[in-house]
């Protein structure tokens, strides 16, 4: 039995959800976001709530079952509150600059460095500070997951480009005699 899954997700005003046969599509302020169904899984609206079901007993079922429960809870809090990532930058001559949809990131690489956010996500740049947000969180967490991977921070000195929230382990290096 899914703990997740077992809990019925309210919905908060304002808020429209819509089952067909084979997409979940939630519609709120900041937006709308939409899911492909699985036949393994039902998913019904009543009296505010969003109940799912497992339709059949086998284990895939049951592991679809908490997934989805995860998936639509975050889509109903992705269209009311979009999701923020904040990645810091650290190093000496380390910045980035962003430029509409993409960022320019130069880490000490012999060029620059471009990504271009997938539709939906905003990027923003104060100072040493770089701002990902939207309402798909799948998608946030993607992209900054794939700014973090072009710099990962290192030990030694802790240069690189890490999480608002992680905390890096430092080493203390060689010993001078």
């Amino acid at each position: 039995m899914s703990r997740l899954g077992k809990q019925p997700i309210t919905i908060p005003e304002k808020t429209e959800v819509t089952v067909t046969a084979d997409t979940l599509s939630v519609k709120g302020p900041l937006g709308a976001l939409e899911r492909p169904l699985r036949s393994e899984v039902k998913i019904e609206v009543k009296d505010g709530e969003v109940v799912i079901t497992p339709t059949r007993k086998s284990k895939f079922a049951r592991s679809l079952w908490g997934t989805y429960a995860a998936h639509v809870s975050n889509m109903v809090k992705g269209v009311n509150t979009p999701f923020e990532k904040k990645l810091i930058v650290e190093g000496v001559g380390y910045r980035a600059e962003a430029q509409g949809n993409k960022i320019v990131l130069n880490v000490g690489y012999s060029h620059p460095v471009e990504l271009v956010a997938p539709e939906g996500v905003e990027v923003s740049v104060e100072k040493n500070v770089i701002g990902v947000k939207g309402i798909n969180k799948d998608h946030v967490g993607e992209f900054a997951a794939n700014i973090r991977a072009v710099r990962k921070p290192e030990p030694y000195k802790g240069k690189g480009i890490r999480y608002e929230d992680e905390v890096i382990r430092r080493k203390q290096g060689k010993k001078a005699v």
